[in-house]
């Protein structure tokens, strides 16, 4: 009896590991990994990911949620779908929900990102690296600057997605297998939140709520299909699961060509979004009058100051949104809104003043003891500045094993 005891006790430690989905992956001994760039993945993600009906080397998808600060890892199964592997706790992120807009705005990317080999700096001041690709052309088609921003460790960061060296370790030999394996290329989505009805609802008063609108096209399009969506951009906009037509071509900053959508996929996507207005309706009637209030980068901070204790000053972990936002009345929001943006604009009229976002009352302890300027991660020297792809009627009749229409 206390052998079969033992056995279950075995099992179910098993099986809550190979899940992944605690917060900080699984400490190792840095000092010992003789080789990172090679070390390979924990016994236990090996054992999930065949029990999940995956192959070692099978591609891979990276998504991102800034709001509640988690990184999750998709790899294909057997059947061409995507499925989650694992998830990790973002030590830390810079700026607030929304795009990256120009240099200097400590704002971490949003938006669909394609990473190649190149991309996978193994040689970083920051134990290991991805270059997360931004910006992307539609970052480029819309004006938007910035360089270098990363996926890596040390957990500080400064427009920057910063994990831990463990976490790192095992997220780089995710991209290192799949790209062994032969994908060509890895989709990083980077959301500012789920994109459910309710999360929908409550930040429908931000700014960047349009840009969102557009990005949620992709993300219902993965949660159809499970299966990274073919992203291309037209008129400066993201166009998902299009196939052009009438021989037209994709081209950033120019007119849309004329475009389909597998009925398939149309179908799904009508079911979904029935669903979906459903909820939306319900959330509205819940959230009458509310909205959420993004925290700022400093109060975001001060939820998690007390774990910056007895560690080094580069050390940087910034709380979650979830942990450090709220609910409030609209008129509230308002008011907020708009003593933060009087801050901002006083801030940068002052003589010698370097933009930056304004704290907190309740945080500016926490500010102050962080370091002022942040490192960012050289570039991969390999990275390199891919011309815009055009479609060819040899690359659609090559398209990946996990696009949509790929199969019948």
């Amino acid at each position: 009896m206390r052998i079969r005891h033992f056995a279950y006790i075995s099992l179910m430690a098993l099986a809550l590991s190979g899940c992944n989905d605690a917060l900080e992956t699984a400490q190792v001994d840095l000092s010992k990994v003789k080789n990172k760039v090679e070390q390979p993945l924990p016994s236990h993600i090996l054992t999930a990911m065949a029990a999940k009906g995956m192959d070692r080397n099978s591609p891979i998808m990276i998504r991102i949620f800034k709001e509640e600060g988690a990184m999750e890892i998709w790899k294909a199964k057997t059947d061409n779908r995507f499925d989650k592997i694992a998830d990790y706790k973002i030590c830390a992120w810079s700026g607030r929900l929304g795009p990256k807009v120009k240099t200097g705005d400590r704002q971490a990317p949003e938006g669909f990102y394609d990473l190649t080999r190149a991309n996978l700096n193994p040689n970083s001041k920051y134990y290991l690296a991805i270059n997360t690709g931004f910006p992307n052309r539609y970052d480029a088609a819309n004006g938007r600057t910035g360089s270098d921003l990363m996926i890596h460790g040390a957990c500080s960061s400064s427009g920057c997605y910063s994990m831990t060296d463990q976490q790192m370790l095992e997220i780089y030999a995710f991209a290192r297998d799949a790209f062994k394996g032969g994908q060509s290329t890895v989709q990083l989505q980077a959301f500012p939140f789920r994109m459910t009805a309710e999360n929908m609802v409550k930040h429908r008063l931000d700014s960047s709520y349009d840009f969102w609108k557009m990005l949620k096209v992709g993300y219902d399009n993965f949660e159809v299909t499970k299966r990274p969506p073919e992203v291309n951009v037209c008129e400066k906009k993201y166009v998902f699961n299009q196939q052009a037509t009438d021989g037209g071509a994709f081209n950033a900053a120019g007119k849309c060509p004329a475009m389909s959508t597998p009925p398939a996929l149309t179908a799904a996507l009508a079911s979904y979004s029935k669903t979906y207005d459903a909820d939306y309706a319900k959330a509205m009637s819940k959230f009458d009058g509310m909205a959420w209030y993004d925290p700022t980068e400093a109060e975001r901070k001060a939820v998690v100051a007390k774990t910056r204790k007895g560690r080094e000053l580069a050390y940087a972990p910034t709380g979650t949104s979830l942990e450090a936002g709220r609910m409030v009345k609209v008129a509230e929001l308002e008011d907020l809104m708009a003593k933060r943006t009087a801050q901002g604009l006083a801030a940068k009229s002052a003589p010698g003043a370097t933009p930056a976002a304004p704290a907190q009352p309740q945080a500016v302890a926490v500010a102050a003891a962080t370091p002022a300027v942040v490192p960012v991660p050289m570039q991969n020297p390999l990275a390199f500045a891919a011309p815009e792809p055009q479609e060819t009627a040899e690359a659609v009749a090559k398209k990946p094993f996990w696009k949509f229409w790929a199969r019948n």
